[in-house]
């Protein structure tokens, strides 16, 4: 005898429903694959029978939430990379021959060649020497004061034309480029690359995603951000160096933004939030380990590999996971989406109804797979809606955060302390923002963090430069409130996105943080050179905006993830919660 799936069945007979009928006493199911006609049925009934958060799931969010701890270590550790150390410039040939004659130390070479930075200053120069020619024959041993200086009395100053002298404690790209000086700036490009790689990557990668699967495009994520992380160690000039870090940016991204969609895919609307917390979580402690590792750790080139082999392991690991039976369900590969669900619910100690294969079989349908298209985002006036608020509130909320990071003197800073921090401040904001919107929701804690976010910022511009502490923790408490924000709106992104294009969907979205990434530092300095607080009430402005526009949005809590463009459209037109709290759109062509 045919079994029933236990989410097909109904308080009367057991029967099926047609997309069309409607009978006394029982709720109408919309049942789909993705096909337009016949019996359809989505991957939230399937999950029902195979377990919405078994064992299979439960390793599969591991693995993915390891992910972000690697990703982690991609965004934080140029400020361990970065690091200038105390330098000063390099003695010429003769000056070497003369330090070897007169046995001077490295010390002493630097307080006879190099002036101070200011006259009458303890801090020495840092791209300046003093003009002599070392190579006349009369040079003692003793210091030369009397050719530092012109018959006016002024001080014989050069720069720096034989390299330079750089701690020796630790090395940094700094010191193995020579990033200082007149090429100080590449130090600020050097950080800002990784940000045109996330720009891009996310857009390729959630592209690709979505085009051909899940599953083998992290697994090109997670080699190609080891491959191009191995590089970067190895780049034996400047140029190359800035190649790979983009190339790490672009493969980094993907692996963010994949991980996350395909934890949301696997589980049960219920537990959609506990994954994203998870996945969120990780991201936050892999920013308290990587001070660990930099403090052990002391050369540049350890510290990238440290950062980017983990990627190779998790790479042989991930081939493990399946591929998204979501996924092949939109792209109608409904073999592939059984065999999958199968081993799942194998894995989970449940069954398979042999219902469902009947369905699912049945709807072969001849029609062709669209490819994901940036046009679908706006095809429909809900798509439209959802796409232009999601992407303001990912630019402001991302410009938010990184400002108010800078503001800290959190970004390219050698503080072990600091970067600690800056990840367990995250740790609680993230659980404690998705935590709220299980029995609250999405959107009223958005605009409440965002309110929080707002307030903090203005109260900051009125406290006094004077009371530097009391800034510093007020500022802190806003960072506090926007990591809550952005915490709840990866959630809601994904949440809204239908499942044909949810990669590319957010990838598009996140696309605006990073280039809000980029943005931030001109917005902060540029600013604050009209008023030191204008950034800060700038971006109290942003959020509060940002947190209205959420309020929109349809709400996402227990809501079943739509499938196509078509349950976009139908998801805010009538619904109503089940048993299991999860909300199922109901037919409104049903019949008499």
């Amino acid at each position: 005898m045919t079994s029933v799936p236990a989410s097909l069945r109904t308080s009367g007979p057991q029967q099926f429903l047609r997309r069309d009928t409607t009978l006394p006493g029982t709720r109408p199911l919309c049942l789909h694959t993705g096909g337009s006609s016949g019996k359809m049925v989505t991957f939230d009934d399937v999950l029902r029978d195979i377990g919405e958060f078994g064992r299979c799931q439960k390793w599969i969010v591991l693995l993915l939430s390891l992910c972000g701890v690697t990703f982690s270590f991609i965004t934080a550790v140029f400020g361990f990379l970065g690091v200038i150390p105390s330098h000063w410039c390099r003695g010429s040939p003769a000056v070497v021959g003369l330090r070897e004659r007169c046995g001077w130390s490295l010390e002493e070479e630097r307080n006879y060649t190099v002036p101070p930075a200011k006259s009458g200053s303890p801090v020495y120069s840092q791209c300046e020497s003093y003009d002599i020619d070392w190579n006349l024959t009369y040079l003692s041993c003793d210091y030369p004061e009397v050719l530092i200086a012109n018959s006016s009395g002024e001080v014989l100053r050069t720069t720096c034309k034989d390299g330079w002298f750089f701690d020796s404690s630790r090395t940094t790209i700094v010191s193995e480029y020579d990033l200082v000086c007149d090429d100080a700036w590449k130090v600020d490009l050097s950080r800002g690359c990784i940000q045109i790689g996330f720009s891009l990557g996310v857009l390729i990668t959630g592209y690709a995603a979505d085009r051909f699967g899940r599953k083998l495009s992290l697994l090109a994520c997670l080699g190609g951000t080891g491959v191009a992380g191995i590089f970067v160690a190895l780049a034996p000039v400047y140029p190359m160096f800035v190649i790979f870090r983009i190339l790490q940016g672009l493969f980094g991204r993907g692996i963010s933004v994949i991980t996350a969609v395909i934890a949301t895919e696997m589980v049960g609307c219920r537990h959609r939030r506990l994954v994203i917390v998870v996945t969120q979580t990780m991201f936050s402690l892999g920013v308290m380990l990587l001070p660990g590792f930099a403090y052990v750790i002391k050369s540049w080139k350890g510290i990238q590999m440290a950062v980017t082999v983990p990627n190779f392991v998790l790479l042989l690991y991930c081939c493990l996971i399946p591929e998204s039976p979501r996924w092949l369900l939109s792209r109608k590969r409904l073999k592939e989406a059984l065999k999958v669900a199968q081993e799942m619910a194998d894995q989970n100690g449940k069954s398979l109804p042999s219902t469902y294969k009947e369905m699912m079989m049945a709807e072969s349908s001849p029609e062709v797979v669209k490819h994901p298209s940036f046009l679908d985002l706006f095809r429909t006036a809900q798509m439209r809606r959802r796409t232009l608020i999601l992407m303001y509130c990912w630019f402001t909320s991302g410009l938010v955060y990184l400002g108010l990071t800078l503001r800290l003197g959190l970004q390219g800073v050698e503080n072990y302390g600091d970067t600690f921090v800056a990840g367990a401040v995250e740790l609680p904001a993230t659980m404690l923002g998705l935590l709220v919107v299980r029995r609250v929701g999405r959107r009223s804690p958005f605009l409440a963090s965002s309110v929080l976010a707002a307030a903090f910022c203005l109260i900051a511009a009125c406290i006094s430069g004077e009371m530097p502490r009391l800034k510093t923790a007020v500022t802190t408490l806003a960072r506090f409130g926007i990591t809550i924000s952005l915490s709840i709106l990866f959630l809601v992104t994904n949440e809204l996105q239908p499942t044909s294009i949810r990669s590319f969907g957010v990838s598009v979205c996140l696309s605006l943080s990073d280039i809000s990434g980029l943005a931030a530092p001109l917005v902060l300095y540029k600013l604050a050179a009209v008023w030191t607080e204008l950034p800060l009430v700038i971006f109290g402005a942003l959020a509060l905006v940002a947190g209205g526009l959420m309020m929109l949005l349809p709400e996402t809590r227990g809501l079943r993830l739509p499938e196509n463009i078509k349950d976009v459209e139908n998801i805010g037109r009538l619904y109503r919660h089940d048993q299991d709290e999860c909300k199922e759109m109901i037919n409104l062509r049903a019949s008499t």
